[in-house]
């Protein structure tokens, strides 16, 4: 197995055994549910209180730029948490990294349902995936021609891979504290 094989593989295995698993049955109102008031979601255009909104569709994603981040700040949906592992995580860097031009988030069509979002995952994932097991050993060890950093490409790959499984590890968290909502006997997801 080549390095990019090994370096795709550990988050492909997370993929395939534990992420990818626990967002079957999601269902539109788990996607946009908000365990305490003041989420960060996705919403409606024109509907969010946040800073500031992101997307190009009819739906957008609240957030503000670092200086306006409120202090503590705010807990983050299901869909705001997909939407951030499909267009930070990985749409920016399959677009810088594998197709050669930047990626406008403003101009990206946020998913309306679960089912849309969880399309736009598996597509951008399979990007992700696929162009990491074609980087050669040279192209791992130096810094990418795209984007804003310029640490070698192994590091980006494995920063990937560990925001993938960090942010995917809060979504299934709160799969679980949906199912456990107010004491209740969890229903099968």
């Amino acid at each position: 197995m080549t390095r990019s094989e090994r370096l795709a593989e550990q988050l492909d295995w997370y993929w395939r055994k534990n992420l990818r698993p626990r967002l079957e049955g999601l269902t539109d109102e788990e996607y946009f549910w908000e365990p305490v008031g003041g989420c960060w979601n996705i919403r409606p255009r024109g509907t969010s209180a946040a800073p500031m909104s992101d997307g190009s569709g009819e739906w957008t994603l609240d957030y503000a730029s670092p200086d306006l981040v409120p202090e503590p700040a705010p807990v983050t949906t299901i869909a705001w948490r997909l939407g951030h592992i499909i267009v930070s995580c990985l749409a920016y860097r399959v677009e810088w990294y594998f197709g050669g031009r930047d990626f406008d988030s403003e101009a990206f069509a946020y998913a309306g349902t679960a089912d849309e979002a969880l399309k736009q995952l598996d597509e951008m994932y399979g990007r992700w995936n696929a162009g990491v097991r074609e980087l050669s050993d040279a192209d791992l060890e130096n810094p990418p021609a795209m984007g804003p950093e310029r640490f070698p490409m192994e590091n980006r790959v494995l920063h990937v891979n560990r925001e993938l499984i960090h942010h995917g590890a809060e979504i299934s968290l709160l799969r679980d504290l949906y199912r456990w909502q107010d004491g209740a006997v969890p229903r099968r997801i």
